[in-house]
């Protein structure tokens, strides 16, 4: 490449290049195709003359990165990959470029790299506005997502105070009107009997759907819940459910508390409608900082096309309602068979856990 480039080079709209670093940490540009004024803004003889300039057309926010991926690419003889900000002062603007380079070095301790340097601000902007269409997104189902609950808890209260109150005043009243009955009469005392057990069918009908739409423990915070949905669950679907916590308290804000009681919800009906399972065991740990909530069963596992499917609404809310929580989920196989459902989230007012960057 220090000889004069080929027509390909000399064609090429990216700027192909020659970089060094110095022993005593002084850069240079051996060699500049004729895209570094396209690209840079600049003459490659201007750079070439002042090869620190390069460094000063990087934004300042990007340019520890910068400097890093070349050291770590120096040190190593590794390839260099970079992408970053610059201001282009031809054109009073800012663009998004990458630099891939391949790293030797020379025999006075030089490391020269050979490399290409493009213009990726289309791509990037594509990305970032994707980025945020997702953001976007995510708080928007967050939002819904609370405002369903809010709406869960309104009806269920306005069922339990008010069609509960009128459902226990018709039955006090039916006493009443039961105990003046005539004696002797069969045929009225019958309707009466029967009128008071449907009366007490429907109190039992409207206690279950306050509790379905929210369960009122739930006030009591998270663990008490998943106390009661797990004698639920063995109850309804005959499946033995244990709950495992390594904590007796935990503090969570309600949003939070419900969110991760529904996801629960959620992978429990999945395992009564399509795991076979015999068992099922519920795990709450909490450790540096990130509470761990594993859902784990003894059934047929999961398939990757279960997941697949474009109908598996399931397993997506399960997901939408822990990535709002700035939480991750995992579906994978549980050891020993089964299916394994992961969440974990950081808690309030708690530092980064890298671990959960690599679930």
């Amino acid at each position: 490449m220090n000889h004069a480039p080929s027509c390909l080079v000399s064609h090429t709209p990216a700027l192909v290049y020659q970089f060094q670093l110095k022993p005593d940490g002084n850069v240079a540009f051996p060699y500049l195709s004729d895209g570094c004024l396209a690209l840079l803004g600049l003459a490659g003889a201007e750079l070439q003359a002042g090869p620190e300039q390069f460094e000063r057309l990087i934004l300042p926010d990007d340019r520890a990165a910068y400097r890093a991926s070349m050291q770590a690419s120096a040190d190593s003889l590794w390839s260099w990959n970079w992408e970053g900000r610059i201001w282009v002062e031809a054109w009073k603007d800012v663009k998004w470029i990458n630099l891939r380079a391949t790293p030797r070095q020379l025999p006075d301790g030089t490391v020269q790299w050979d490399g290409i340097m493009s213009n990726i601000t289309d791509s990037k902007q594509e990305q970032l506005e994707v980025r945020a269409s997702r953001a976007r997104l995510a708080e928007l189902t967050a939002h819904i997502e609370k405002v369903k609950e809010q709406e869960r808890e309104r009806i269920a209260r306005e069922i339990h105070d008010d069609l509960g109150g009128n459902l226990t005043a018709i039955k006090m009243a039916l006493a009443m009107l039961a105990a003046r009955l005539p004696d002797g009469d069969d045929t009225l005392q019958q309707k009466a009997a029967y009128v008071d057990a449907l009366v007490d069918r429907t109190i039992d009908a409207v206690h279950r759907l306050t509790l379905d739409l929210r369960p009122s423990v739930l006030d009591f915070g998270l663990l008490p819940a998943l106390e009661w949905q797990v004698k639920e669950f063995e109850a309804q679907a005959g499946i033995a459910c244990t709950l495992q916590a390594s904590m007796h308290e935990l503090e969570l804000a309600p949003d939070q508390a419900t969110a991760l009681f529904r996801i629960v919800q959620e992978a429990l009906t999945n395992i009564a409608k399509h795991a076979q399972a015999s068992a099922v065991t519920i795990k709450l740990t909490r450790s540096r900082g990130v509470l761990g909530l594993k859902i784990l069963d003894n059934g047929r596992g999961i398939r990757a096309a279960d997941r697949a499917k474009p109908d598996s609404f399931g397993l997506r809310g399960m997901a939408e309602r822990a990535r709002a929580l700035g939480g991750t989920l995992h579906v994978g196989h549980a050891a020993g068979g089964g299916t394994e459902v992961a969440i974990k989230i950081r808690l309030p007012g708690q530092a980064p856990d890298v671990t959960m960057n690599h679930e």
